[in-house]
């Protein structure tokens, strides 16, 4: 496996950090339908493809973008549902993310809002075509899921701590920020 170039970046909203490790600041939506399913993105290793993951729909934050806006912006994008920024919840969350992404380690500084659904969406209302290219190469798929069927999931999620966070917000948000810390490749260091 190549190492990508040093000043490479993975999209526009990317910058080299000082230490030359790329980063961005993004946008993540808990976003739940009315039976209280959260809606999560299954991706891949674009080096190791046996390594698979779920994860919060949501993603990198423009120049001159609120987060908010970013929030509701990526959930339009990677699923096609449209939110009012002004309806999402928070944020609830914060963490700072460090991960391999083309064989390179980026850092992602996040912000989760909760957005709630008042009826259930199915499968086929879900709408891809706003993918990027680069999504396309790594996300494979969206789906709902039960909050009580993520404890036996055999592939890492993100965040390390989604099972919490949603037994937490399940009967409203309490106006509380979580901190989330610090995580390297799906561990919590901080």
């Amino acid at each position: 496996m190549t190492e990508a170039p040093r000043d490479w970046l993975p999209g526009e909203e990317w910058r080299l950090g000082p230490d030359g490790i790329p980063f961005r600041r993004a946008a993540r939506v808990l976003l739940l339908d009315a039976e209280d399913r959260v809606l999560l993105v299954r991706g891949h290793d674009a080096h190791q493809v046996e390594r698979t993951w779920w994860f919060t729909v949501g993603g990198g934050i423009d120049p001159g973008e609120s987060p908010r806006a970013a929030a509701a912006r990526e959930v339009a994008e990677e699923t096609g549902l449209r939110i009012d920024p002004e309806l999402l919840q928070g944020p609830v969350a914060t963490r700072r993310a460090v991960f391999d992404f083309y064989a390179r380690s980026v850092r992602q500084d996040e912000v989760f809002f909760l957005a709630r659904l008042d009826r259930v969406v199915g499968d086929a209302e879900l709408d891809r075509t706003g993918w990027t290219d680069v999504e396309r190469s790594f996300m494979d798929e969206v789906a709902w899921w039960r909050p009580e069927d993520l404890a036996s999931v055999e592939v890492e999620l993100f965040p390390v701590e989604l099972v919490e966070l949603l037994a937490w917000l399940r009967p409203g948000w309490d106006g509380s920020v979580r901190e989330l810390g610090t995580q390297v490749e799906g561990t919590a260091v901080g």
